[in-house]
């Protein structure tokens, strides 16, 4: 079976800018090879090995892997400022690495994040509070950051499964409002 890309991600990928991607905490590469099929060079990063080998695995050319733990003990944020012209983040949550995510990227890049928020413990895993999003905290990581947002959801999706997600598409300033086709 085919693992296949989030539907928030499908929609909102098209809309980045040409240059370099990141998937961050990219498992198996759905994103990546999503990503590197629009044309993008993908940086798929994952701190499991075996996970990684799978991008591999399954990766064209365009996809590069890097194995890189975020959150062991002293990890730095890896990426320079302005580095990445897009950055997909799901299921995936480490707060201190937001302000990162914010930095790197490029003038008019663009974030596509969805992950799971309070609630969630209903549906089951993951329900410690420190893996949820409280209510509206991706709007106000993007306020914060001075992202432009241009799409947010926060609800309950039955697929791929049952779960709470909030879900925010911004962009960095100098995005081109024009690109941004939602009607795609």
């Amino acid at each position: 079976m085919v693992d296949l890309p989030s539907a928030w991600v499908a929609r909102f990928a098209p809309i980045m800018p040409p240059g370099e991607t990141l998937d961050l905490a990219c498992g198996g590469g759905r994103h990546a090879r999503l990503l590197a099929a629009l044309g993008h060079p993908v940086l798929a990063l994952d701190r499991d090995p075996q996970a990684l080998a799978r991008v591999r695995q399954g990766a064209g050319q365009g996809i590069a892997t890097v194995e890189y733990d975020l959150e062991a003990p002293g990890a730095a944020w890896p990426f320079a400022d302005g580095r990445f012209a897009g950055i997909v983040v799901t299921n995936y949550l480490h707060r201190p690495l937001m302000a990162g995510l914010a930095r790197a990227l490029a003038p008019g890049g663009v974030l596509v994040y969805e992950t799971f928020g309070q609630g969630n413990e209903v549906f089951g895993k993951p329900s410690n509070p420190a893996f949820l999003l409280a209510p509206g905290e991706l709007l106000e990581f993007a306020r914060q950051a001075g992202l432009h947002v241009i799409a947010y959801e926060d609800g309950v999706t039955a697929q791929p499964r049952p779960a709470r997600v909030q879900r925010l598409c911004a962009a960095a300033p100098r995005f081109d409002p024009a690109a941004a086709r939602l009607d795609a």
